[in-house]
């Protein structure tokens, strides 16, 4: 009796070694168990909610008597009855949940109900060490794939993408034909499952109460379906199955919980490709669901940075405007069009106040990049000795007052836009050096050797000549050339006609809105000294005096008399002296204006000549008189 369990013991544990699946190895025991008793077939049978299910058979006999399978279960003990002998899987202190409801029956009644019964435990104990050996596996090979997928789901930046993602890898892992997540919309009271297979759109809705789902949901209890138990199946919300074209045979659910304990979805699993769903495949999924948790509350924070980033840019973008409509403003938004949404390096050449720094905002908000940060640096305002610092960054102990490492504005604005205010008063040191990065894109920190890629696209600005300092050699040539790949030149304020009336109407109605005050009207004799006004602090200059006007003038219109110029060296030095003779003093106005022309249009004197109204040769001819050079040479 106990030989006959020893040796068929001995034999299942060593094909146990050998075989992989499950079913194959159930039926191969059944086998070597009816070569034991003597018995022409063998089942294993699973009783279940009143109902019983085959897991194996092997060999002749069919039509199982169920009151010998209640009558054993209910005994616990072997009993035989109409040429079937059954027993219990495994009996006693052995027994739990997945074990208890487990017959082995053979098609014989004239065993030795010791031998049987000692004959099932073998098979009962060497199926126990299959599955755990197996499970242990499985759990292994589970934990080592639920590791490398939850680092491809941190790396995800979209929820939409990393649920088709979770859904992808529980299909593969247990065994499923299909699998959705199901989260709440923003109002609470919806469940949208995702993804969805044959729905339009990708997506499901379903009331937060509704089905296995909703009890799931609100509960946070697992739950599962067995095909077979028709009290379960009633729970299954069939107007899904009805909406997707499909059937639920059978189905698993479990909650999803961030890290503060809070239900914030539940993942179904539907139709397992093997049998039912069982206890293994729930607490696998809920080791699954805990990962996903945890990786779509990352994401989910991630979107709503992003979001919240883009809305900041949208704001910044919105509040970026380039007041005017003279000529030349029209033909520098065009050009800011188009050189936007390239990467081209551009150079912002104009007077101060012109508004360069509008200009590089425009082409960063405009560009594709409009969502990252744009970093202005002002290369005059910062020592030079502090200013490589500050672009390209510094490693610790690099100079007396490093004591940590410090990356620079070009690591900082990587991916975004770099602006350099008043390129032409950095270091030749340091313009070797951004020579450097904007021909290798990697930047080497001070005290550093280890070159940091940076993807920062460079708009830089001056007032100042840079063929002038070329010349001096205070500026280097390469990286002139490097920066003026664009070159945007502004006019200055007293070369743009009427946009000083627009420019100041749209200053004076900010500053006003801030004081809350009813904007004042600008009058006629206002708006002629505006215009006569030359302006050497450019708009820079006419916004400040919009915003005194704005707090400091009283009533409902703003007269000449109120206009207090500012009077500053550079006004004084282009003025025409008082101490000329009336010939002398109309000279020289008309060489200074042919000049600014002349400047304006680029050297173009076909052009400089139109905006006068005078032909070329007529241009050529009072240059001339006026002794000016005919800039041919």
């Amino acid at each position: 009796m106990a030989s006959a369990g020893s040796k068929l013991l001995a034999q299942l544990v060593e094909r146990s070694l050998d075989v992989q699946q499950e079913t194959e190895f159930l039926t191969g025991a059944l086998e070597l168990l009816c070569n034991s008793v003597g018995a022409t077939g063998a089942t294993l049978v699973q009783g279940t909610k009143g109902q019983w299910r085959l897991l194996a058979h092997w060999g002749a006999g069919d039509g199982l008597p169920e009151e010998l399978l209640a009558e054993t279960l209910d005994s616990a003990r072997c009993v035989s009855a109409d040429g079937w002998t059954g027993t219990p899987l495994l009996t006693g202190s052995q027994q739990d949940v997945f074990w208890s409801s487990q017959l082995i029956a053979a098609n014989t009644d004239s065993v030795d109900l010791q031998t049987f019964d000692a004959c099932a435990a073998a098979v009962g104990l060497a199926y126990q060490v299959f599955r755990n050996g197996h499970q242990h596996k499985n759990r292994a090979a589970r934990f080592e794939a639920m590791l490398d997928m939850t680092v491809q789901w941190n790396q995800s930046r979209q929820t939409d993408e990393l649920l088709e993602q979770i859904a992808e890898t529980s299909i593969r892992l247990l065994g499923a034909e299909r699998a959705t997540i199901f989260l709440p919309d923003g109002a609470g009271e919806q469940l949208v499952g995702k993804p969805a297979t044959g729905v339009e759109g990708g997506q499901i809705q379903i009331p937060k109460d509704a089905g296995v789902v909703g009890q799931v949901f609100n509960s946070g209890q697992p739950a599962r379906v067995d095909d077979d138990v028709q009290s379960e199946q009633q729970q299954i919300n069939r107007s899904v199955d009805e909406e997707l074209g499909f059937q639920t045979r059978n189905l698993l659910c479990v909650p999803m919980v961030n890290r503060e304990g809070k239900t914030i979805g539940a993942f179904e699993l539907i139709n397992r490709l093997e049998g039912n769903f069982n206890q293994t495949d729930e607490a696998a999924l809920l080791e699954l669901a805990s990962h996903a948790a945890v990786s779509i509350d990352n994401t989910q924070h991630v979107e709503h940075l992003t979001v919240s980033r883009q809305a900041v840019a949208a704001e910044a973008a919105g509040q970026v405007e380039m007041i005017g409509q003279c000529e030349a403003i029209e033909d520098l938004k065009k050009t800011i069009a188009r050189v936007a949404g390239t990467e081209l390096v551009v150079l912002i050449t104009g007077e101060n106040g012109t508004g360069k720094e509008v200009v590089a905002q425009m082409i960063h908000y405009l560009s594709d990049r409009r969502d990252e940060v744009m970093v202005a640096v002002n290369c005059a305002a910062i020592t030079q000795t502090l200013l490589e610092s500050e672009l390209f960054g510094h490693e610790k102990g690099a100079f007396t007052d490093a004591h940590q490492a410090r990356e620079g504005k070009f690591e900082f604005a990587s991916d975004g836009t770099l602006f350099l205010d008043e390129i032409g008063d950095m270091s030749l040191d340091g313009q070797s050096k951004l020579l450097r990065v904007l021909e290798e894109k990697k930047v080497v920190r001070v005290g550093g050797s280890k070159p940091i890629s940076t993807n920062a696209r460079v708009v830089a600005a001056t007032n100042q000549n840079l063929a002038e300092l070329i010349n001096e050699k205070k500026f280097r040539q390469d990286l002139y050339f490097r920066l003026n790949v664009v070159e945007v030149q502004l006019p200055a304020l007293r070369d743009r006609g009427d946009d000083v009336i627009l420019l100041a109407e749209h200053f004076l109605g900010q500053f006003c809105a801030k004081a809350r005050r009813k904007m004042p009207e600008i009058t006629a004799a206002a708006k002629k000294q505006l215009l006569r006004h030359r302006w050497p602090g450019n708009i820079r200059e006419l916004r400040n005096m919009m915003e005194r006007l704005a707090y400091l003038t009283e009533g409902t219109k703003i007269d000449a008399a109120d206009l207090a110029f500012v009077s500053s060296p550079q006004s004084e030095d282009s003025a025409i002296p008082l101490d000329l003779p009336l010939t002398d003093a109309t000279k020289a106005f008309q060489v200074d204006y042919i000049q600014r022309h002349i400047k304006r249009s680029g050297g173009n004197m076909s052009e400089a000549a139109e905006r006068m109204g005078l032909h070329r040769s007529n241009l050529y001819r009072k240059m001339k008189q006026l002794d000016m050079s005919d800039g041919e040479e």
